[in-house]
Parts: structure tokens; sequence; C-alpha cells
């Protein structure tokens, strides 16, 4: 099989970091020694995923930081709703570090708490039935506190079916926010009909419906979406599997329906990560979820045949925001820190702290129950 998949279907081109920045970044680490914890997220780039001290999914990174109590700063080479979970869930003491403010997530970004709060009141309104509200992990720390003061949860990618699950239980109808192909992919999962879900538009009077598609609906999805996940696109996964016959196909449920019904395997970024780790020598795979992971299993598994799922000429499964981090960035933060002046901190206000607590407390119990939301499809 391995003679197979012999060729690869393209290359991609490394980030460089000069010496320079190598050689300050080091000395600063040096400086603060145990008080500094660098955290960098799966997507980031390597030129600054080489300078961590973990990394993993951004809520796994939050709550590991949370655990390392003698870290004075976290230094979350991510995006912006990261850095805030870490804010919420680390001590007071400890002071949580964006070394680029401009590094912000587009699909947290496409639902504010203004228009989530508009389409709740339109939501609630129109229903006699309870709706429970769950925020995406991706979303701001003001949505989760929404969804916590609103007897709702949190989830991630990996415990949104549990969370789905525990919503029904609970209520009638779920309102998910912000991600509609995640949403859409786990409750199809669960056997809830295409035609039992609609999409609100927060653009549009009413989200875009009708209070009678309203009140038919068991899950309202918002309308949002990654923009590097949506970017893979059906046709990717056909040309694949004529190319290299038998290569197995894994996605990120952020990728839309159609796709996700095309693949063979569906999960987080760590069940992608763990898929290829335990997979046996020879194995293929077309992955699709960001660049710089798929980069760094190509390079760590040489054993197997990794490609990206998009094809080189779309040159869109990179997420630019996360880009923004750079070596530069943290040199500049870590020097900064290093001289007892801290930058770019990320602070979330108390009052929205504490509810948006409540909503990840939710998550973590209900996801650590086996019982609860077990998987019995292809999506994990």
């Amino acid at each position: 099989m391995a003679e197979r998949f012999s060729i690869p279907v393209f290359l991609y081109t490394a980030e460089t970091t000069t010496l320079e920045v190598i050689e300050r970044i080091a000395e600063a680490k040096q400086r603060l020694g145990r008080r500094v914890l660098i955290l960098g997220h799966h997507y980031q780039r390597d030129d600054v995923i080489q300078f961590a001290d973990r990394t993993g999914d951004s809520f796994e990174l939050s709550r590991y930081a949370a655990t390392i109590r003698d870290a004075e700063y976290i230094v979350f080479c991510g995006v912006h709703f990261m850095a805030e979970t870490a804010d919420i869930l680390t001590s007071k003491e400890q002071v949580v570090i964006l070394p680029d403010l401009a590094a912000g997530c587009s699909l947290a970004d496409m639902a504010t708490l203004k228009q989530v709060k508009r389409a709740w009141e339109d939501i609630s309104f129109s229903v006699d039935e309870k709706v429970i509200p769950i925020a995406y992990i991706n979303s701001s720390a003001a949505i989760k506190a929404f969804c916590g003061a609103h007897d709702g949860a949190v989830c991630t990618s990996s415990s949104a079916r549990a969370l789905f699950t525990w919503a029904f239980e609970k209520g009638e109808k779920v309102f998910f926010i912000p991600d509609e192909h995640l949403g859409r992919n786990t409750a199809f999962s669960m056997g809830i009909a295409l035609d039992e879900m609609i999409v609100w538009d927060p653009l549009l009077p009413f989200g875009g419906n009708t209070p009678e598609e309203v009140r038919k609906a068991r899950v309202i999805l918002w309308k949002g979406y990654c923009g590097v996940h949506q970017a893979f696109l059906p046709e990717y996964v056909d040309s694949m599997r004529e190319r290299y016959p038998g290569i197995k196909i894994i996605v990120h449920p952020e990728c839309s329906f159609d796709v996700v019904q095309k693949a063979d395997i569906v999960g987080s970024t760590s069940r992608i990560v763990s898929a290829v780790e335990q997979a046996q020598p020879g194995t293929a795979w077309a992955i699709g979820t960001e660049y710089h992971l798929v980069n760094r299993l190509m390079k760590k598994h040489p054993e197997q045949f990794i490609v990206n799922l998009a094809p080189p000429i779309s040159n869109c499964t990179k997420c630019t925001t996360m880009y923004r981090i750079s070596p530069e960035a943290l040199a500049f933060s870590l020097e900064r820190l290093a001289d007892s002046e801290v930058v770019n901190r990320i602070i979330v206000p108390d009052d929205i702290a504490e509810f948006a607590r409540v909503a990840l407390d939710r998550m973590m119990k209900i996801s650590s129950n086996p019982a609860v939301g077990m998987m019995t499809t292809k999506v994990s």
C-alpha cells in the first residue's frame, strides 16, 4: 500500500525564524523560568509552536494551564477566545497574555452578544417549549456567559454530542451558537432530520425564518462558520478518492454537511491527531483541517502517507488570524514580562467570567460522564 501512495499531492513551505529572534525568546524564557507557561494551539505556525511548553486544542490547553499553579504568566499562542477561556479557568493570580491582540477568530466574531440577545427574545416570544442555548467553545466569553445564565452550556467539537443529548433531556429545542456546520453535523448524527433544523441569520429580520418554522424546529443553528473548514468541498473528497483509491478521508466536524457525509472519519483536532498516531505504517490519509497541523503530521509521521484534503490551488486552509501570532510578537511579550511589564493581557470581567464558568463547568461535568452522548456514528 505504501508504494501506491508514494507521491505527495504537494509540499508546504515552512516559516523561518531568524537566529536573533530565537535567541531573544530563549533568553527571555530562561530569565522567566517556571514563572511562564507558553501554550501553542495545534493550528499555530511551526516557527511559533517550536517554543511551546504544551500543544493541543484550545480547551485542553486552558484546562492544563489551570493545573500549573506556579506559572505566573500564561502566554497563549492561539486566538482571543482561547485566551479568554484560559483567563476564566486559571486562578486570579495568573496573568494570561495573547502575544498579538489582533489574533481573533472570524467564527467567534460572527455572533455578538447583542445579536444573540435579540435572537433569544425573538425565539422565546415564538415558542412555549424550553430552549437550551449551547455555545461552541469558539465564541466570546460574553456569549458563553449568556448560555450559563440561561440554563445552557458550552461545548467543544468532541463534546458536542454529549451536550446536545443533555440539552434535549432538559428541553425541547437547542439553540446552537455560532457554528452551523458543527451543530448540523452533531444533530444529524443523533438522528435529527435536516428538516427539523433551521438556520438563524442575525442579519435578517427574525433570523430569516417564520414563527411557524421556529416552532417546528428542534435545532436552531446560528449562521456562522469557520472559514478554513468551510473551504473544504465535497468534490475534493471525490477527487482524492479517484487519485488515491483506498485513502482514508478524515475531517473536522466544522466542515460542511456534504463533506462530513463523504468522509470516513469525522472528529475534533485531537481526534485527528490520535487517529494518525494510532494508525499502522503505510496508512494513507487525506486530512480536512488547518494546514499547519496537517503539515506537522506529515513531518512527524513519514511512515504514513498524509496530504491535505484541499488541492494546493485552493490556498485557503490556513488560519490567517492564528498566523498573526509571530515569533517576533512572542519575543516582545516575553521580554516585557522578563522586565516585569505586562503587555497584551486578556482579562474577562468578573460578572462575565462568573456565568461563563458556569457554562464551562456544566460542559466538563456532562462530558466526563461516559453514559451521556456516547458516540455510535463516525462523528466523534
